[in-house]
């Protein structure tokens, strides 16, 4: 039909999409895309289904990404002089969603379809004070992908601090070396204080038991682009937060992030000793959401939307408390079986202990396609660009600069993603 094109095409334009990267938008296949796309006179046209023409009616009504000033968006979240990003307590809604947005945006290059050289000749400095893999990585991955370079350094040992040297002089030698810094720390405060002392942009990667605000932002945008596959949005979600919610600093960032959307409920799964800290219970509870802590699974992932799962924190515990840990805290195939529904997303922040027996996400659900994890940290990269392009004022280059990817990727990256998760 003309006007199921018409809707198409306006839906692309207003979102400033590609074929391709609507297709992944909406969870389908380019092919079948193409083919809603066909007059209907072509034998080979196809009537788009009622679930995908609801999801269109909810797209957002947004102008381009890279609408206003160079530095309007950075300005809105971060202080005059100091181009920080610390915590998700900088965000609004409109805010949030503007800066995901050009995530969206930023999905072409990470994806491997789109070359961009915004940052070529910037260089990122990658502080990690404590292990980490994927953070790092995917900081670095973000960096590059638009063009800039990486100096890496993890763990006290191989740094200056191992000396004495304090937090001010780290910051202020670093920023002379280079043009963004990202940091993760022990200790919780730490990266505020390394940012007190540079004008660089300093993005927190984790600080102790306090924030790790770009893994809110990835994890909000993963539930947004499951939600839009299967007509849901984010108002008047169920989300259940399960494990060790004490020490998690994913999910201390995840509910204040959440907590910018209206009416939600949160159930918050947690063995005693190991319940959300009572003060990001009750900021949830005061934005108007519906709060239940509760003690087993049964209680908490009934009708869930979301099932965030997160691992112990062993590094932050003592052995009495992680003794006393249940077993029943297991979340395999059975328990999602059992107390989830078919269109439940089940996400973690990863790494999940995949070890027999372990108390975490269980490996024997790797082949459900409700298991968002791997879609997940795919999300990191563009997420991560954005907060680079936006941080240091380049967002609105991006559209200007891209050109085709020469090199050869898989369509899917692993033989276990699910159908609709694809890279072309």
């Amino acid at each position: 039909m003309e006007d199921q094109q018409a809707t198409l095409r306006n839906a692309m334009t207003r979102l400033d999409l590609t074929r391709d990267s609507f297709a992944d938008r909406l969870g389908v296949s380019r092919r079948a895309l193409d083919s809603w796309l066909l007059p209907a006179t072509s034998g080979e046209h196809r009537r788009m289904p009622g679930v995908v023409a609801k999801l269109l009616a909810g797209l957002p009504e947004a102008p381009p990404v890279a609408a206003g000033a160079p530095g309007e968006l950075r300005a809105r979240f971060t202080k005059r002089g100091k181009p920080h990003l610390l915590s998700v307590a900088q965000f609004d809604r409109e805010t949030v969603e503007a800066l995901l947005r050009v995530a969206e945006a930023m999905e072409p290059i990470a994806r491997r379809r789109k070359v961009t050289r915004v940052l070529e000749g910037a260089v990122l400095g990658n502080l990690f004070f404590e292990p980490s893999t994927r953070t790092r990585v995917s900081f670095g991955a973000a960096f590059c992908r638009l063009g800039g370079s990486v100096c890496d350094t993890t763990g006290f040992t191989f740094s200056s601090m191992v000396k004495g040297e304090s937090i001010a002089d780290t910051s202020r030698v670093m920023s002379g070396y280079v043009d963004a810094i990202v940091v993760r720390h022990p200790e919780q405060g730490s990266v505020a204080e390394f940012a007190r002392h540079t004008h660089l942009p300093v993005i927190n990667g984790g600080d102790g038991t306090g924030e790790h605000p770009t893994q809110a932002l990835l994890d909000l945008y993963t539930i947004r682009r499951e939600f839009e596959r299967l007509g849901k949005s984010v108002d008047g979600a169920r989300v259940a937060m399960v494990g060790d919610l004490r020490h998690g600093r994913t999910v201390h960032s995840l509910i204040r992030l959440l907590s910018l959307y209206r009416g939600l409920t949160f159930r918050l799964v947690a063995p005693p000793s190991l319940e959300m800290p009572p003060a990001l219970v009750e900021a949830a509870a005061a934005a108007g959401h519906k709060v239940e802590q509760v003690a087993t699974l049964a209680d908490g992932l009934r009708n869930a939307d979301v099932l965030y799962a997160t691992r112990i924190q062993k590094e932050r515990m003592s052995g009495e408390a992680l003794e006393a840990y249940p077993a029943d805290f297991r979340i395999d195939r059975r328990a999602l079986a059992t107390l989830c529904s078919p269109d439940t997303v089940v996400m973690h922040p990863l790494p999940r202990d995949g070890s027999a027996g372990a108390n975490d996400l269980s490996t024997d659900l790797d082949d459900d396609p409700r298991l968002a994890i791997f879609r997940q940290t795919d999300n990191g990269i563009p997420v991560r660009m954005a907060v680079f392009a936006v941080l240091l004022g380049v967002e609105h280059l991006v559209g200007r600069d891209l050109r085709d990817a020469p090199w050869i990727s898989p369509a899917r990256l692993g033989p276990g993603d699910a159908p609709f998760h694809r890279l072309a």
